[in-house]
């Protein structure tokens, strides 16, 4: 990964992210538009776009960055590949961190602007609850164990397709829709839409997630001790020729 200037790889982080959260917003705006009397059809047709939307992310970002998109993914990179020198430096981590932050924050400008909405609109759902936040912790563990155990176990290259589906998934099974990402969480805040989420509901989000960093890197050791070796596979390899 390291070949790949750091710029670069900051660039795909952010268009990356940004195009995710404006996948993420989007098509939640679309839904509500096309079936407005319908709840459970909008969580569909926006969890299927969103998991189609970040395969597809996956693929084209992936070569030059790993596409992580996530702040708890680089983290955990960066915690299991320090001894071993395969994941992120700590300068690494943090320009991930802000490029993906500013760009989910560009996603949902872009929804807003691209449905004829004002650039920002502060979202007023609340989302604070205590079972929220378990369906937080509960959607980063799984995430990291499977992004992890995809590149320990050499089938990084079923990330786009098995990360999408996951998260997918987990849009219908947490009880928090699965924000699952610290920066898309405050990305989606700047969007009075059906995926926002209200700026003083953001902390107690990114609290969970940050747990379901430390508990997933726990598991992640106990299962598997040395999947530190592998993280410059992490979501997908980058390629050194691009």
């Amino acid at each position: 990964m390291h070949q790949i200037t750091l710029w670069r790889r900051l660039l795909a982080e952010f268009l990356g992210t940004a195009l995710l959260v404006t996948a993420v917003v989007g098509s939640g705006i679309m839904a509500t538009t096309l079936s407005p009397d319908d709840v459970g059809l909008q969580l569909l047709e926006n969890s299927v776009a969103t998991a189609f939307a970040l395969g597809a992310l996956i693929l084209t970002f992936g070569p030059v960055s790993g596409a992580h998109f996530n702040p708890v993914v680089s983290a955990a990179d960066w915690f299991l590949g320090r001894r071993s020198g395969a994941g992120l430096t700590l300068k690494d981590l943090g320009g991930y961190a802000v490029a993906q932050t500013l760009g989910a924050i560009a996603g949902s400008v872009l929804a807003n602007l691209m449905f004829d909405l004002a650039p920002v609109t502060f979202s007023t759902k609340d989302r604070a609850a205590g079972n929220l936040w378990l369906g937080e912790i509960v959607a980063v563990v799984g995430l990291l164990l499977l992004i992890f155990a995809l590149g320990r176990s050499g089938r990084a290259s079923a990330a786009p397709a098995a990360v999408g589906a996951y998260i997918g998934a987990a849009y219908w099974f947490t009880s928090s829709t699965s924000f699952a990402n610290p920066a898309v969480t405050i990305g989606r805040a700047f969007t009075d839409t059906f995926a926002g989420i209200a700026p003083a509901s953001v902390p107690g989000f990114v609290i969970a997630q940050l747990a379901g960093l430390l508990i997933g890197v726990g598991v992640l050791l106990a299962l598997y001790p040395t999947a530190g070796r592998t993280a410059d596979q992490v979501v997908v390899e980058p390629s050194h020729t691009v």
